[in-house]
């Protein structure tokens, strides 16, 4: 059975991104890895919204070409051209990310964004979260989850103390 982690980077108000999508606040940490390479081979799959996806197509290159990429979409629609290796789900969230969790293989890395992820939280389908607290206040952008209705109880597995006043807090369903 596969686990869905979300490895995400938040400003201390609890921004994944500043409005209109801007993560150039995030720009100071870009030059260490921080366990990224490390995580990535543990995933399989990745999941992402499609505003997400769209910002990830900004990068140049894609590149998660070598996993099962899911991007949820309000609307069928097909991959860009040059990414073949993007499947559009526009099907109920829950459902699908629960048939995909029952198979085989590695993790599952949910990328974002904050509706998907409120989605996830939502339905309880989010086993661990990986996140990386900037040592940065935006004062609006878009949240690290869209409102949500539920309350949700993690533990505390981890805390480290990185570069430039940044802190990773691992946390796994209570």
């Amino acid at each position: 059975m596969k686990t869905i982690k979300l490895l995400i980077a938040t400003s201390l108000d609890g921004y994944i991104a500043g409005p209109d999508g801007d993560i150039s606040w995030l720009t100071p940490f870009e030059e260490v890895d921080y366990g990224y390479t490390d995580f990535i081979a543990t995933i399989d799959t990745t999941l992402m919204g499609n505003t997400t996806y769209q910002h990830v197509l900004t990068f140049g290159d894609f590149p998660y070409k070598d996993k099962t990429n899911y991007v949820f979409t309000r609307q069928a629609t097909t991959p860009e051209p040059g990414a073949p290796y993007v499947q559009f789900v526009s099907t109920d969230v829950a459902e699908f990310v629960s048939r995909l969790k029952q198979q085989n293989g590695l993790g599952i890395w949910l990328v974002g964004g904050s509706q998907l992820n409120a989605a996830l939280l939502e339905a309880s389908l989010i086993d661990e979260i990986l996140l990386f607290l900037i040592p940065v206040t935006i004062g609006r952008g878009i949240p690290l989850f869209a409102p949500s209705a539920n309350q949700q109880n993690w533990q505390l597995t981890g805390c480290q103390s990185l570069d430039k006043g940044m802190v990773q807090l691992n946390y796994r369903r209570s």
